[in-house]
């Protein structure tokens, strides 16, 4: 009987229904003493565990269509990188496009961004607002919309739509129009039942008495972001670890100058560059660490050895709204004053989007900070760890100098070497910038390696 009845539910054959055991042959999902069997062909036999055929349910077998959901994930950090704050660009509830921005997850050297795999809606947060993650810890969870969001104006979201409300017709002049315009309707509040002599308006705020005040007192609070903490610390450990020195030069910028003016135009025909006193500092110093090899060393305090390294990666300091950011120009010995221009250009465009990575900025021999483009007259720069030497660059005055026994006014520019004095000694730091100072005031210096 119970046979039958399937059979009949089923619509197809089935050969047995035995109380201990079974066959089954059918196409339809089947569930049975509480296993769930997808599909299987006729010839195929199952048996049914049990002492007793307690339940037999049947699905149909079209497939139930549903929305999925997914669980993003914390994007893998690089190796020196262990953990960042989160900062949430969406909220629970809110629609997203496919590759939009939900989060930010800000580390010690940059923030990564997080976008959604899909268009969706935001179904939870998993991590509150400022919370620290690691690689692959759980984000959110996003429900697949399958389609790309709609956005709809705040104004119609937030009221519903009113029936128009047919005006009445304007009545003729001079005469009474036949009815009177609608009631409005009664306030389910109590009434006043105060009589109108009774009512009194508001008094006015008295007027402040003597002059007005001459400024605010007020101060607020900013937590500071993990960005900023990590140059706090880096640069308090410079200073405590560095046995930090610096040394002064003046460059004349006239030659350079010059030169900046006589090719520039072509330089940019060619190169789509366009040609900055940036390339000239940075090939200048790539060849006077080669002419000082411990300006571009560094100390391992673990094994006390000193490490000299024969290729010169130097870090641009590029100023960020969120911070200070250093990328790096890997193997500056072997570039021109093109490369180093287009390479420049492209960390500099990322490090403003915030798409640096931490790539991008591991590593480094040397760095130089320009200050000149803020209008810095003078500086001392603080070294960045663990490198051992630091150029600060400032701005171009025109100053007065003595030139062949006469006075006459240059373009100058004021540079500052800071370095570890544990391991750069003062004959090194002044040869160092002496050489920069050559370079630039005659890059012919280069061509003829002297």
């Amino acid at each position: 009987m119970l046979s039958r009845c399937l059979a009949r539910a089923l619509r197809c054959p089935v050969t047995a229904l035995r109380r201990g055991h079974g066959e089954v042959r059918s196409r339809p999902f089947v569930e049975i003493s509480g296993c769930r069997v997808s599909s299987f062909s006729g010839s195929r036999k199952l048996r049914l565990p049990g002492p007793a055929l307690t339940e037999a349910r049947f699905y149909r077998t079209s497939p139930v269509r549903r929305q999925d959901v997914v669980t993003v994930n914390t994007p893998a950090f690089a190796e020196s990188v262990t953990e960042g704050d989160v900062r949430w660009e969406k909220a629970v509830g809110d629609t997203v496009s496919e590759d939009e921005v939900v989060c930010e997850i800000e580390t010690d050297k940059t923030s990564v961004q997080v976008p959604a795999p899909a268009a969706g809606v935001i179904e939870a947060l998993l991590v509150p607002d400022g919370g620290k993650v690691e690689g692959g810890t759980p984000l959110f969870v996003l429900k697949k919309s399958g389609a790309a969001p709609t956005k709809t104006k705040p104004a119609e979201s937030a009221a519903p739509k009113q029936p128009p409300t047919a005006s009445p017709p304007e009545p003729a002049s001079g005469d009474i129009p036949s009815a009177l315009p609608p009631v409005p309707p009664v306030s389910s509040q109590p009434l006043d039942t105060k009589p109108v002599s009774a009512v009194k308006p508001s008094p006015a705020p008295p007027a402040p008495e003597g002059p007005p005040s001459a400024g605010s007192r007020s101060e607020h609070r900013v937590k500071m972001n993990r960005m900023r903490q990590r140059i706090a610390q880096r640069l308090k450990e410079a200073q405590n670890t560095c046995a930090m020195l610096t040394t002064f030069n003046e460059v004349d910028m006239s030659n350079i100058q010059g030169m900046r003016t006589l090719h520039k135009d072509a330089f940019l025909k060619k190169h789509n560059l366009k040609l900055g006193f940036m390339s000239a500092f940075v090939k200048a110093a790539a060849f006077a660490l080669q002419d000082q090899p411990a300006v571009n060393a560094v100390i391992d305090d673990t094994t006390k050895e000193i490490v000299y390294r024969d290729y010169i990666d130097i870090s641009v300091a590029v100023s960020t709204p969120r911070g200070l950011v250093v990328p790096v120009l890997r193997n500056v010995e072997s570039m021109n004053f093109a490369d180093i221009e287009r390479t420049i250009a492209e960390l500099g465009e990322k490090a403003r989007k915030n798409d640096l990575a931490i790539e991008d900025m591991d590593g480094g021999t040397f760095t130089i900070s320009n200050g000149g483009v803020f209008g810095s007259l003078f500086g001392t720069p603080i070294i960045n760890p663990p490198q051992s030497a630091i150029l600060g660059m400032h701005g171009i005055f025109e100053r007065p100098v003595a030139v062949s026994g006469k006075v006459e006014i240059r373009p100058m520019m004021y540079v500052a070497l800071t370095y570890d004095h544990r391991l750069i000694d003062g004959r090194e730091a002044v040869l160092f910038l002496r050489k920069i100072k050559s370079v630039v005031e005659d890059p012919r210096i280069l061509l003829l390696d002297l």
